[in-house]
């Protein structure tokens, strides 16, 4: 049976397989249309496809402090940039918090329930550009949420392919980056103020 809608087909010299991950098409609400498509496809061709992000912050020191990882330079797109906690596409079959809390624990390795979840709202956004000399061309709609949790970042089990790096940074620092571009990164910042409109309703625990 295939799991988290991967597909492993014989494409490669010598016999060797290659995993192919397959997302459910959706219309504009990020809700199924009855179709698949390959990720690579996707974002050669725009197909809209889903994403969950996961925001995780802390009160410390007085502060309130975002979890930023820094991507992989092998990512597809925007390698070495500072980006969202835990971000990731959804797999055919899945649902948006089940993408979330699996993302979650295989990137940092955070075990989280879903009642954990502070659901920050839906966003859709389309961009195309150039990476490692191809086009790249994405089609999201990306539910975000934030998470309540002081954890240290060495104690953290990042996926190395995906993850170069975490670190904790000010939530007025972050704003400061995004808005005057002092460091690189691919966080936008109409996601950052929905995020940050969702803390202001929160107690930090």
């Amino acid at each position: 049976m295939l799991k988290y809608g991967t597909l492993v087909t014989h494409s490669q010299p010598g016999g060797q397989t290659q995993a192919m991950e397959l997302l459910d098409i959706v219309d504009e609400n990020g809700t199924p249309v009855g179709k698949t498509v390959e990720r690579r496809i996707a974002h050669q061709q725009g197909i809209r496809h889903r994403t969950s992000h996961v925001w995780i912050v802390r009160k410390h020191c007085g502060k309130i402090q975002l979890l930023l990882q820094k991507r992989s330079g092998n990512k597809d797109s925007f390698p070495g940039c500072y980006d969202i906690s835990s971000a990731g596409h959804i797999p055919s079959g899945e649902n948006f918090t089940e993408s979330a809390l699996r993302e979650l624990e295989e990137e940092l390795g955070v075990q989280a329930a879903a009642e954990e979840l502070v659901y920050c709202g839906q966003r859709r956004f389309e961009y195309r550009k150039m990476f490692h000399g191809e086009d790249f061309w994405d089609n999201q709609v990306s539910n975000v949420y934030l998470l309540w949790k002081d954890v240290e970042p060495a104690v953290l089990h990042l996926q190395e392919s995906e993850i170069e790096a975490v670190l904790w940074m000010n939530l007025d620092r972050c704003f400061d980056m995004v808005t005057h571009d002092t460091g690189p990164n691919c966080i936008r910042m109409d996601e950052l103020k929905m995020v940050a409109s969702a803390i202001g309703g929160q107690k930090a625990e």
